[in-house]
């Protein structure tokens, strides 16, 4: 992780605004400005995307999972991080979209599980970071929402691809126009996010998730990961042709086969 990084008594590594844990083959990062709800502001991007690069390039991390200290995921962009800019475009700028962008390909392209962990709060570019994670488990009640009108703001971070492609253009268009909170809930139903589960829960159920991830091959999670992606951005028959044409390496294939049956 980066130089700048100290232990704490738990084993984490903190990086200015950002925690990040490891047990096993995990590694967990979390926002951590609690007292403004884990407010996005550009160094807190920039850390996260340097974690998140340690994360996709060490061997030993299986999953990687996201999520937010306190009562909060995140608050979204904290709009005080804007200073005085005049803003005339919708966009929040450079200084953030560049470093969200980087964050937001790490999350959906690194060659392993990315997992959302939605404690709380959840609104716009927090969002936004959420739809580029592979799966997502969420806290029933946990408020969401698309709040880019609210402010007259326009998605710059993926939003209006990755929703969509999640919930459908109708539904994307109503929960962006209407910048409407949703619970976490009601996000499990329209097939936002992977699962909906009661507060108390919420660690056992991304526990059981995330192992469940790394009981199975790295390499041919590696391989879903790639041909699913490409699979969002192909028409089926060149879809299938890229499965069929494209090869990956699975280390551990042999090892795996011979305990079959066994």
């Amino acid at each position: 992780m980066p130089s700048e990084t100290t232990r704490d008594s738990d084993d984490q590594q903190i990086a200015d605004e950002v925690l990040v844990g490891r047990e096993g083959a995990v590694a967990t990062v979390t926002l951590h400005r609690p007292e403004a709800l884990n407010a996005i502001t550009p160094s807190m991007l920039v850390t996260l995307g340097d974690v998140l690069q340690e994360a996709a390039d060490d061997p030993d991390v299986r999953v990687v999972v996201l999520t937010g200290s306190g009562r909060a995921f995140c608050a979204g962009v904290d709009l005080k991080a804007l200073g005085d800019r005049v803003l005339v475009d919708g966009s929040v700028g450079e200084p953030l979209d560049a470093p969200a962008r980087r964050v937001t390909t790490l999350l959906s392209t690194m060659p392993k599980p990315t997992v959302a962990r939605v404690n709380g709060h959840c609104f716009t570019g927090a969002l936004e970071l959420v739809l580029a994670c592979d799966l997502t488990v969420v806290v029933d009640e946990a408020k969401l929402g698309d709040t880019h009108a609210k402010f007259g703001l326009r998605p710059t971070w993926g939003m209006s691809q990755r929703l969509p492609r999640l919930v459908g253009m109708v539904r994307a268009r109503e929960l962006s126009y209407t910048a409407r909170t949703f619970s976490g809930a009601e996000a499990a139903a329209m097939g936002m996010v992977t699962r909906s589960v009661p507060r108390d829960y919420l660690d056992q159920a991304v526990d059981e998730l995330v192992g469940a991830l790394a009981a199975n091959s790295a390499g041919s999670l590696a391989a879903y990961k790639d041909l699913y992606r490409e699979a969002l951005e192909r028409p089926l028959g060149e879809g299938l042709a890229y499965e069929a044409a494209t090869t990956y390496p699975i280390p551990d294939m042999g090892e795996r086969l011979a305990g079959f049956g066994t």
